[in-house]
């Protein structure tokens, strides 16, 4: 009696768990394609990169606005700038970069620890530099508390690895 309704569920959940295989093999495939024959009607697939070089530059133009004539010739020169904590007085420098592109600097400008946060949301890298700088310069505090903290391999403690 309860063999049909068990093989009817388990004839769904494969034709369910087929359907899902298909259409990740559609999606990737199309993903993979080179820029110039992507179909347009993908660009409503969440996290598609459609459009990214555009929304790259609006977000390094939005970004050089924001920074200080001294953060500006360091990130044109360089592709990072510093910027000082609000509550510590210590200085970070945001290198080019979406994740782990924050270091925290000692005394004598060296990278001494990482930190790594970044607002929600598949954004460019002009947009969530922006944020983190922001983010330092007015609640410095707040973004430490939910950033990770990660090692910074310099000359000086290269010799733990040993």
């Amino acid at each position: 009696m309860l063999r049909q309704p068990l093989r009817n569920a388990k004839e769904h959940l494969r034709l369910f768990l087929s359907e899902c295989g298909r259409r990740a093999r559609v999606l990737r495939d199309s993903l993979w394609r080179p820029p110039n024959r992507i179909d347009p009607s993908l660009r409503f697939v969440p996290g598609f990169c459609y459009g990214y070089w555009e929304r790259e530059t609006r977000g390094l133009e939005l970004l050089k606005e924001w920074l200080s004539p001294e953060q500006f010739a360091q990130y044109d020169t360089k592709r990072y700038f510093e910027v000082t904590g609000c509550h510590s007085g210590k200085r970070y420098r945001i290198s080019h970069g979406t994740s782990m592109n924050i270091h925290e600097l000692d005394g004598a400008g060296c990278p001494c620890v990482g930190w790594c946060f970044a607002p929600k949301g598949y954004l460019v890298a002009g947009d969530v530099m922006l944020a983190q700088k922001i983010a330092l310069e007015t609640d410095e505090r707040g973004a430490l508390n939910v950033a990770n903290k990660f090692f910074v391999p310099t000359s000086r403690n290269m010799h733990l690895h040993y």
